[in-house]
């Protein structure tokens, strides 16, 4: 890999001493994009905005399009809210306002600073599988583990009322809403995500920002499919014991209490705040086996889900007062 970086009003002498007959077919469309934009800096913030837009959108349509077929809603964990059209609308809007206001300047401010602390970014041939796929896997563990304690601050008194309540309008949420929310919680959440990478580079300079979109991609799919609101045999969460899901979000939105980590359920099992969802779900469980015993029908299965959640939902409205309302506790 050329480590020597030179300059950058010259673009093609920054692959001058790279043999591109061993580059693969993406190795060498990557260094056509910096040699066509002519600016690394430019190039990088560029290409990692229309990462994020088409990654996030693109993944968002496939929910769109199943929460609009009746087929689906079989699987949907609140089968009684579906996101009407207007629902949505509203919420790319303010999802948009988020991406061009917060990740926008932070994304185009990022190529200087990566490389700052030895990450490379312009440079062919990729790192391999093998160096990737643990990083990778730090960065998961990492971002989770910010997103947990991160998260549960957002819901105590003032961060919770004048920041994180907007992300929970939603008690079903969908696709789009994954990060439908307040200009600084994206800031102070969206932080574990790029936190990791940086500074796993700055501790090891070995980091190449390929590995950083690969790690961005799935950090976006696991946050759109956490908020679907879809519990499929196939899901990840059914192969995967200890990965969250939407089944261990949704409840999180509907209840308000409960399973504040992203990927994985071992910080919320560990430190007891999955407790209510344990419960709810062995409620359930129970009262299903239950009419089932007595040969119930189908549509007496959903009234007793549907009155279930109620339930929990209520609850949660109370404990989301209780929240909202610290200062006249306070006083």
């Amino acid at each position: 890999m050329n480590s020597t970086v030179p300059a950058y009003n010259s673009p093609e002498l920054l692959y001058a001493d790279t043999d591109f007959s061993k580059l693969n077919w993406l190795e060498k469309n990557w260094a056509a994009w910096y040699i066509w934009i002519g600016n690394p800096i430019i190039a990088t913030g560029l290409m990692s905005f229309l990462l994020h837009e088409i990654v996030y959108f693109g993944r968002c349509v496939p929910w769109i399009i199943i929460d609009a077929i009746p087929y689906f809603r079989r699987w949907k964990l609140q089968p009684n809210k579906v996101p009407t059209a207007l629902e949505q609308w509203e919420c790319t809007k303010q999802v948009l306002f988020s991406h061009f206001t917060i990740e926008l300047p932070a994304i185009w401010l990022f190529h200087p600073m990566a490389e700052s602390i030895g990450m490379t970014t312009w440079q062919v041939p990729f790192p391999s599988w093998k160096t990737m796929a643990p990083q990778i896997a730090f960065f998961f563990v990492f971002e989770d583990m910010f997103h947990y304690f991160a998260h549960q601050a957002l819901h105590t008194g003032a961060l919770y009322k004048h920041i994180h309540k907007i992300h929970h309008k939603y008690s079903a949420p969908f696709g789009l809403a994954a990060e439908y929310a307040h200009p600084a919680e994206v800031f102070i959440l969206g932080t574990g995500t790029i936190a990791g990478p940086l500074l796993y580079c700055y501790f090891t300079r070995n980091l190449h920002i390929f590995t950083v979109y690969i790690w961005i991609t799935l950090r976006l799919f696991q946050a759109i499919d956490a908020h679907s609101g879809y519990d499929f045999p196939w899901s990840l969460q059914h192969i995967v014991p200890f990965w969250s899901g939407a089944d261990h979000h949704d409840f999180h939105h509907m209840a308000f209490v409960n399973n504040y980590s992203t990927s994985f359920r071992w910080l919320d099992y560990l430190l007891g705040t999955d407790d209510k969802y344990r419960a709810y779900k062995k409620r359930t469980a129970a009262a299903k086996a239950e009419l089932k015993k007595k040969n119930a029908s189908q549509e007496e299965l959903k009234a007793m889900e549907e009155k279930l959640a109620a339930e929990a939902e209520r609850e949660g409205l109370i404990a989301e007062a209780e929240v909202e309302n610290y200062d006249k506790k306070k006083a």
